[in-house]
């Protein structure tokens, strides 16, 4: 099928559809200039990932967690919602999307518009932090300002750790987080992966739940994925421009 046929097939399968699920990964924030952790010029080719038992554990561990932190968010707190991130928006607003299940961590799918309540944040959200003890929530600037002047790691009124509020390699996935998605994707009759390489278990995991309970499902990414044996439909394209014509919006 040419592209203007794949992308008719996509909204013809929204319009007999009651219930989308949306599941996103790193490449829907790509285009607002957010390198995928694992691509060239990503997070991971800089830096080894700190182990979650690491920054308990270690003092200097959770100061260079911090270091690490503060330069990224530099260089990312300016991204903006694309083209991608707004049409998932309008079809929120329609009503057709019953929830967002996102694996990342940057909050731009909220900045868009969609409310929070519909997005299901698998990894977290790196925009504040929040105490490992009591769960208080911190806004980064006040943490920021205070750790570029003494290097020391924050800690909680409680005396717990401070750490933003992702989940970290060794940190268990969110309890409650995990249960929405499971149940979001059992109840779907479609479900389209977007800007997800699908390699990250047990998140990946959904996209074959949502198929095997009956769910047509429908893989957009650039690259090829394991999953896509298992779809219904897989489009091999740049995400914003092809949400954009599927939904008309700019």
């Amino acid at each position: 099928m040419n592209q203007e046929t794949v992308i008719d097939e996509v909204r013809r399968m929204l319009e007999q559809s009651r219930r989308v699920v949306i599941f996103t990964g790193a490449g829907v924030s790509t285009e607002s200039g957010i390198p995928d952790f694992r691509s060239p010029g990503g997070i991971w080719t800089k830096y080894q990932p700190i182990d979650f038992r690491e920054f308990i554990s270690s003092e200097e561990s959770r100061r260079e967690t911090w270091r690490r932190k503060i330069a990224v968010d530099e260089a990312v707190s300016q991204a903006q919602p694309n083209r991608g991130h707004r049409a998932i928006s309008h079809l929120v607003a329609q009503g057709k999307v019953s929830s967002v299940i996102t694996q990342n961590i940057d909050g731009l799918h909220q900045r868009s518009g969609i409310p929070e309540e519909k997005i299901i944040e698998l990894h977290g959200n790196g925009t504040y932090a929040a105490c490992l003890e009591c769960a208080q929530r911190y806004e980064l600037g006040d943490l920021f300002a205070a750790f570029k002047a003494h290097e020391e790691p924050p800690v909680c009124e409680c005396g717990g750790f401070i750490k933003s509020a992702t989940i970290s390699f060794g940190q268990p996935m969110p309890v409650e987080a995990m249960r929405r998605a499971q149940a979001e994707s059992l109840s779907c009759d479609l479900f389209i992966a977007i800007g997800s390489s699908l390699v990250v278990y047990p998140a990946a995991s959904f996209p074959a739940v949502a198929k095997q309970n009956g769910s047509r499902l429908v893989i957009l990414n650039r690259e090829p994925t394991d999953l896509d044996y298992l779809a219904d439909l897989v489009l091999n394209l740049e995400i914003g421009p092809t949400l954009g014509n599927v939904t008309g919006v700019e």
